[in-house]
Protein backbone atom coordinates (compact mmCIF):
# COMPACT_ATOMS: atom_id res chain seq x y z
CA UNK A 1 0.00 0.00 0.00
CA UNK A 2 0.79 3.29 -0.76
CA UNK A 3 0.29 7.03 0.54
CA UNK A 4 0.72 9.91 -1.44
CA UNK A 5 0.97 13.30 -0.29
CA UNK A 6 -0.18 16.55 -2.69
CA UNK A 7 1.15 20.11 -2.21
CA UNK A 8 -0.81 21.44 -5.19
CA UNK A 9 -0.20 25.13 -6.55
CA UNK A 10 -1.48 26.91 -9.36
CA UNK A 11 1.05 25.53 -11.97
CA UNK A 12 2.72 22.72 -10.47
CA UNK A 13 1.92 19.92 -7.92
CA UNK A 14 4.61 18.39 -5.32
CA UNK A 15 4.61 14.68 -4.81
CA UNK A 16 5.81 12.38 -2.24
CA UNK A 17 5.25 8.84 -1.86
CA UNK A 18 5.13 6.61 0.93
CA UNK A 19 5.17 3.07 1.86
CA UNK A 20 2.88 1.53 4.86
CA UNK A 21 5.96 1.66 7.21
CA UNK A 22 5.98 5.64 6.26
CA UNK A 23 9.18 4.80 4.02
CA UNK A 24 9.64 7.46 1.27
CA UNK A 25 9.49 5.93 -1.84
CA UNK A 26 9.48 8.94 -4.54
CA UNK A 27 9.25 12.66 -4.33
CA UNK A 28 8.66 15.01 -7.63
CA UNK A 29 9.37 18.64 -6.63
CA UNK A 30 7.33 19.88 -9.95
CA UNK A 31 4.96 17.72 -11.50
CA UNK A 32 3.45 20.48 -14.34
CA UNK A 33 -0.36 20.23 -13.86
CA UNK A 34 -0.95 20.89 -17.83
CA UNK A 35 -4.19 18.08 -18.63
CA UNK A 36 -3.78 16.10 -15.80
CA UNK A 37 -1.48 13.61 -17.49
CA UNK A 38 1.81 14.31 -16.03
CA UNK A 39 0.31 14.18 -12.52
CA UNK A 40 -0.98 10.57 -13.61
CA UNK A 41 2.11 9.46 -14.91
CA UNK A 42 4.17 10.38 -11.59
CA UNK A 43 1.64 8.37 -9.65
CA UNK A 44 0.98 5.30 -12.10
CA UNK A 45 4.22 3.12 -10.47
CA UNK A 46 2.18 3.46 -7.38
CA UNK A 47 -0.78 0.81 -6.80
CA UNK A 48 -2.70 0.69 -4.33
CA UNK A 49 -2.58 3.61 -3.61
CA UNK A 50 -4.28 7.01 -1.47
CA UNK A 51 -3.53 10.47 -2.12
CA UNK A 52 -4.31 13.57 0.37
CA UNK A 53 -4.25 17.59 -0.68
CA UNK A 54 -4.87 20.09 1.50
CA UNK A 55 -8.05 22.05 1.17
CA UNK A 56 -7.51 25.05 -1.33
CA UNK A 57 -8.50 26.45 -4.59
CA UNK A 58 -6.67 23.55 -6.52
CA UNK A 59 -8.04 20.50 -5.19
CA UNK A 60 -11.19 20.02 -7.19
CA UNK A 61 -9.43 19.65 -10.66
CA UNK A 62 -7.40 16.94 -8.49
CA UNK A 63 -10.64 15.13 -6.87
CA UNK A 64 -12.07 14.99 -10.80
CA UNK A 65 -8.76 13.70 -12.06
CA UNK A 66 -8.42 10.83 -10.00
CA UNK A 67 -12.03 10.03 -9.36
CA UNK A 68 -12.86 8.02 -12.67
CA UNK A 69 -9.31 5.82 -11.35
CA UNK A 70 -8.83 3.35 -8.62
CA UNK A 71 -6.36 5.68 -6.83
CA UNK A 72 -8.23 7.12 -3.20
CA UNK A 73 -8.49 10.55 -2.52
CA UNK A 74 -8.38 12.24 0.60
CA UNK A 75 -9.27 16.29 1.40
CA UNK A 76 -7.76 17.37 4.59
CA UNK A 77 -8.72 19.85 6.68
CA UNK A 78 -5.40 22.49 6.02
CA UNK A 79 -6.61 24.78 9.75
CA UNK A 80 -6.46 21.61 11.42
CA UNK A 81 -2.95 20.27 9.86
CA UNK A 82 -1.02 22.27 12.82
CA UNK A 83 1.63 20.27 12.13
CA UNK A 84 2.39 21.14 8.47
CA UNK A 85 2.83 24.76 9.65
CA UNK A 86 5.64 24.30 12.02
CA UNK A 87 9.52 24.59 11.80
CA UNK A 88 10.83 24.30 8.19
CA UNK A 89 7.63 24.64 5.75
CA UNK A 90 8.35 24.16 2.09
CA UNK A 91 6.25 22.37 -0.83
CA UNK A 92 8.16 19.27 -0.33
CA UNK A 93 7.79 18.56 3.71
CA UNK A 94 4.28 19.38 3.45
CA UNK A 95 4.09 16.72 1.17
CA UNK A 96 5.85 14.59 3.45
CA UNK A 97 4.17 15.17 6.16
CA UNK A 98 0.67 15.26 4.65
CA UNK A 99 2.04 11.42 3.11
CA UNK A 100 3.23 10.38 6.24
CA UNK A 101 -0.06 11.29 7.92
CA UNK A 102 -2.37 9.64 5.75
CA UNK A 103 -0.12 6.26 6.17
CA UNK A 104 -0.92 6.64 10.03
CA UNK A 105 -4.23 7.82 9.37
CA UNK A 106 -4.09 11.33 11.05
CA UNK A 107 -5.83 12.95 8.53
CA UNK A 108 -8.45 15.52 10.07
CA UNK A 109 -10.78 14.78 6.55
CA UNK A 110 -13.31 17.35 5.11
CA UNK A 111 -15.78 16.34 2.41
CA UNK A 112 -14.61 16.56 -1.06
CA UNK A 113 -18.13 17.51 -2.80
CA UNK A 114 -18.58 16.27 -6.09
CA UNK A 115 -19.10 17.95 -9.48
CA UNK A 116 -22.33 18.17 -9.21
CA UNK A 117 -23.05 19.55 -5.12
CA UNK A 118 -19.77 22.20 -6.36
CA UNK A 119 -22.52 23.82 -9.16
CA UNK A 120 -24.96 24.15 -6.42
CA UNK A 121 -22.34 26.02 -4.16
CA UNK A 122 -21.35 28.03 -7.29
CA UNK A 123 -24.94 28.94 -7.74
CA UNK A 124 -25.79 30.35 -4.72
CA UNK A 125 -22.59 31.85 -3.48
CA UNK A 126 -22.22 33.65 -6.77
CA UNK A 127 -25.77 35.17 -6.24
CA UNK A 128 -24.21 35.85 -2.28
CA UNK A 129 -21.49 37.58 -3.39
CA UNK A 130 -23.38 39.87 -6.09
CA UNK A 131 -25.63 40.69 -2.89
CA UNK A 132 -23.53 41.71 -0.45
CA UNK A 133 -21.95 43.61 -3.84
CA UNK A 134 -25.08 45.54 -4.30
CA UNK A 135 -25.24 46.02 -0.36
CA UNK A 136 -22.11 47.62 -0.37
CA UNK A 137 -23.01 50.07 -2.78
CA UNK A 138 -26.35 50.98 -0.84
CA UNK A 139 -24.55 51.63 1.80
CA UNK A 140 -21.71 54.01 -0.07
CA UNK A 141 -24.92 56.14 -0.59
CA UNK A 142 -26.61 55.51 2.71
CA UNK A 143 -22.79 56.73 3.64
CA UNK A 144 -22.87 60.31 1.43
CA UNK A 145 -26.87 61.31 2.95
CA UNK A 146 -26.28 60.79 6.14
CA UNK A 147 -23.14 63.26 6.09
CA UNK A 148 -26.10 65.76 5.41
CA UNK A 149 -28.07 64.89 7.86
CA UNK A 150 -30.51 63.07 5.33
CA UNK A 151 -32.20 59.49 6.20
CA UNK A 152 -33.97 57.16 3.71
CA UNK A 153 -35.20 53.40 5.03
CA UNK A 154 -32.63 51.15 3.78
CA UNK A 155 -35.31 49.02 2.10
CA UNK A 156 -36.63 52.20 -0.45
CA UNK A 157 -33.25 53.02 -1.88
CA UNK A 158 -33.74 49.85 -4.52
CA UNK A 159 -37.54 51.09 -5.03
CA UNK A 160 -38.99 53.86 -7.32
CA UNK A 161 -39.68 55.96 -4.53
CA UNK A 162 -36.68 55.72 -3.08
CA UNK A 163 -35.07 57.09 -6.34
CA UNK A 164 -37.92 59.72 -6.77
CA UNK A 165 -36.98 60.85 -2.88
CA UNK A 166 -33.11 60.89 -3.97
CA UNK A 167 -34.20 63.67 -7.06
CA UNK A 168 -36.61 65.72 -5.90
CA UNK A 169 -35.66 66.27 -1.70
CA UNK A 170 -31.69 65.35 -1.69
CA UNK A 171 -30.21 65.82 -4.98
CA UNK A 172 -29.82 69.68 -4.23
CA UNK A 173 -28.60 69.05 -0.98
CA UNK A 174 -25.58 66.91 -1.74
CA UNK A 175 -22.38 68.59 -3.00
CA UNK A 176 -20.76 67.89 -6.77
CA UNK A 177 -18.68 65.28 -5.59
CA UNK A 178 -21.16 63.15 -3.54
CA UNK A 179 -23.21 63.25 -6.32
CA UNK A 180 -20.77 61.90 -8.45
CA UNK A 181 -20.43 59.19 -5.84
CA UNK A 182 -24.14 58.71 -5.60
CA UNK A 183 -24.54 58.52 -9.50
CA UNK A 184 -21.65 55.70 -9.94
CA UNK A 185 -23.35 53.53 -7.22
CA UNK A 186 -26.83 53.68 -8.51
CA UNK A 187 -24.62 52.64 -11.83
CA UNK A 188 -23.46 49.54 -10.01
CA UNK A 189 -26.97 48.77 -8.10
CA UNK A 190 -28.78 49.27 -11.53
CA UNK A 191 -26.13 47.07 -13.34
CA UNK A 192 -25.87 44.21 -10.56
CA UNK A 193 -30.02 44.45 -10.08
CA UNK A 194 -31.47 42.50 -13.19
CA UNK A 195 -28.23 40.03 -12.88
CA UNK A 196 -29.69 39.37 -9.17
CA UNK A 197 -32.99 38.73 -10.65
CA UNK A 198 -31.47 36.33 -13.14
CA UNK A 199 -29.86 33.94 -10.38
CA UNK A 200 -33.10 34.00 -8.57
CA UNK A 201 -34.87 32.60 -11.26
CA UNK A 202 -32.06 29.86 -11.44
CA UNK A 203 -32.35 28.99 -7.67
CA UNK A 204 -35.86 29.13 -7.89
CA UNK A 205 -35.71 26.41 -10.62
CA UNK A 206 -32.64 24.57 -8.88
CA UNK A 207 -34.68 24.21 -5.50
CA UNK A 208 -37.61 23.57 -6.94
CA UNK A 209 -35.97 20.21 -8.47
CA UNK A 210 -33.80 19.49 -5.55
CA UNK A 211 -35.65 17.21 -3.15
CA UNK A 212 -33.87 18.39 0.05
CA UNK A 213 -34.25 22.24 -0.92
CA UNK A 214 -37.65 21.47 -1.54
CA UNK A 215 -38.36 19.46 2.22
CA UNK A 216 -36.47 22.52 3.72
CA UNK A 217 -38.46 25.19 1.99
CA UNK A 218 -41.39 23.79 4.49
CA UNK A 219 -39.91 25.64 7.29
CA UNK A 220 -40.78 29.11 7.45
CA UNK A 221 -38.58 31.75 6.95
CA UNK A 222 -36.65 29.64 4.72
CA UNK A 223 -37.64 30.18 0.92
CA UNK A 224 -35.76 28.79 -2.40
CA UNK A 225 -32.27 30.76 -2.07
CA UNK A 226 -32.07 29.49 1.41
CA UNK A 227 -32.94 25.89 1.39
CA UNK A 228 -30.56 25.48 -1.91
CA UNK A 229 -27.61 27.09 -0.21
CA UNK A 230 -28.19 24.71 3.05
CA UNK A 231 -29.03 21.91 0.63
CA UNK A 232 -24.98 22.40 -0.91
CA UNK A 233 -23.43 23.11 1.68
CA UNK A 234 -24.75 20.36 4.43
CA UNK A 235 -25.53 17.35 2.22
CA UNK A 236 -24.86 14.09 2.45
CA UNK A 237 -26.60 14.48 6.29
CA UNK A 238 -24.96 11.45 7.17
CA UNK A 239 -21.60 12.78 7.09
CA UNK A 240 -22.42 14.10 10.35
CA UNK A 241 -22.73 11.52 12.97
CA UNK A 242 -25.13 13.60 15.23
CA UNK A 243 -27.10 16.68 15.33
CA UNK A 244 -23.85 17.85 17.89
CA UNK A 245 -21.61 17.88 14.46
CA UNK A 246 -23.94 19.57 12.49
CA UNK A 247 -24.21 22.20 14.95
CA UNK A 248 -20.58 22.49 15.38
CA UNK A 249 -19.83 22.49 11.80
CA UNK A 250 -22.44 25.85 11.42
CA UNK A 251 -20.55 27.51 13.86
CA UNK A 252 -23.46 27.33 16.32
CA UNK A 253 -21.92 25.88 19.17
CA UNK A 254 -20.03 28.01 21.45
CA UNK A 255 -16.10 27.05 22.46
CA UNK A 256 -15.87 25.61 25.79
CA UNK A 257 -13.09 25.47 27.64
CA UNK A 258 -12.59 23.90 30.86
CA UNK A 259 -9.37 22.40 33.42
CA UNK A 260 -9.62 20.42 36.03
CA UNK A 261 -12.82 20.23 38.46
CA UNK A 262 -13.43 23.78 37.31
CA UNK A 263 -16.78 24.60 35.85
CA UNK A 264 -16.70 24.85 31.90
CA UNK A 265 -16.39 28.64 30.49
CA UNK A 266 -18.59 29.18 26.97
CA UNK A 267 -16.93 31.47 25.06
CA UNK A 268 -17.89 33.06 21.49
CA UNK A 269 -18.74 31.05 17.93
CA UNK A 270 -15.95 29.35 16.50
CA UNK A 271 -14.08 31.07 13.34
CA UNK A 272 -13.30 27.75 11.85
CA UNK A 273 -16.88 27.00 10.91
CA UNK A 274 -18.87 27.22 8.13
CA UNK A 275 -19.63 31.07 8.02
CA UNK A 276 -22.29 30.89 5.07
CA UNK A 277 -24.40 27.73 7.04
CA UNK A 278 -23.91 29.60 10.27
CA UNK A 279 -25.28 32.97 8.30
CA UNK A 280 -27.84 31.84 6.81
CA UNK A 281 -29.65 30.02 9.91
CA UNK A 282 -29.40 32.76 12.10
CA UNK A 283 -30.75 35.08 9.22
CA UNK A 284 -33.40 33.18 9.09
CA UNK A 285 -34.50 33.32 12.67
CA UNK A 286 -36.13 37.01 12.18
CA UNK A 287 -38.20 35.89 9.07
CA UNK A 288 -39.47 32.74 10.81
CA UNK A 289 -40.73 34.45 13.98
CA UNK A 290 -41.62 37.45 11.78
CA UNK A 291 -44.22 34.94 10.36
CA UNK A 292 -44.93 31.96 12.60
CA UNK A 293 -44.72 33.45 16.40
CA UNK A 294 -46.90 31.09 17.67
CA UNK A 295 -43.95 28.36 16.01
CA UNK A 296 -41.73 26.12 18.86
CA UNK A 297 -38.75 27.88 17.31
CA UNK A 298 -40.94 31.24 18.17
CA UNK A 299 -41.82 30.37 21.45
CA UNK A 300 -38.31 29.94 22.09
CA UNK A 301 -37.26 32.62 20.77
CA UNK A 302 -39.21 35.13 22.65
CA UNK A 303 -38.20 33.41 26.00
CA UNK A 304 -34.78 33.48 24.85
CA UNK A 305 -34.89 37.40 24.40
CA UNK A 306 -36.47 37.71 27.43
CA UNK A 307 -33.79 36.32 29.46
CA UNK A 308 -30.75 36.98 27.08
CA UNK A 309 -31.33 39.37 24.86
CA UNK A 310 -32.80 39.53 21.29
CA UNK A 311 -28.65 38.85 19.79
CA UNK A 312 -27.46 35.90 21.67
CA UNK A 313 -31.53 34.66 21.31
CA UNK A 314 -31.18 34.65 17.71
CA UNK A 315 -27.77 32.04 17.76
CA UNK A 316 -29.66 29.95 20.28
CA UNK A 317 -32.55 29.53 18.09
CA UNK A 318 -30.96 29.20 15.20
CA UNK A 319 -29.05 26.28 17.03
CA UNK A 320 -32.08 24.91 17.72
CA UNK A 321 -33.40 25.26 14.00
CA UNK A 322 -29.90 23.64 12.97
CA UNK A 323 -31.01 20.34 15.01
CA UNK A 324 -34.10 20.15 13.05
CA UNK A 325 -32.18 20.48 9.94
CA UNK A 326 -30.72 17.60 10.54
CA UNK A 327 -33.61 15.77 11.91
CA UNK A 328 -35.49 16.69 8.70
CA UNK A 329 -32.58 15.93 6.30
CA UNK A 330 -31.93 12.56 8.13
CA UNK A 331 -35.61 11.48 7.98
CA UNK A 332 -37.08 13.09 5.05
CA UNK A 333 -39.96 13.94 7.36
CA UNK A 334 -41.67 18.01 6.40
CA UNK A 335 -41.66 21.13 9.16
CA UNK A 336 -44.14 20.11 11.61
CA UNK A 337 -43.84 23.20 13.64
Amino acid sequence: MYFGGLDAHKKYVTLVVVDSTGEEVHRQRRVSVGDGEPLLEALADFRPLEVVVETCPFWPWIHDLLEPTEIGFHLAHASELDSIARGSKTDATDAELLARMLATGLIPEAYPKPVAQRELCHLVRHRTTLVRDRTRACNRIHNQLQQRGLQLPREKLLRAEGRDWLEEEAWTELSPGQRRIVESQLELIDMLTPRIKDLDVRVAERAREHPAASLLQSIPGIGPYRSLMLAAELLPITRFPSPDHLVSYAGLAPITRQSGSGDPKHGPLPRGANRRVRGELISAIPSHVRTTPESSLGIYYERQKERLGWATARVATARKLCRIIYAMLSTGEVWRG
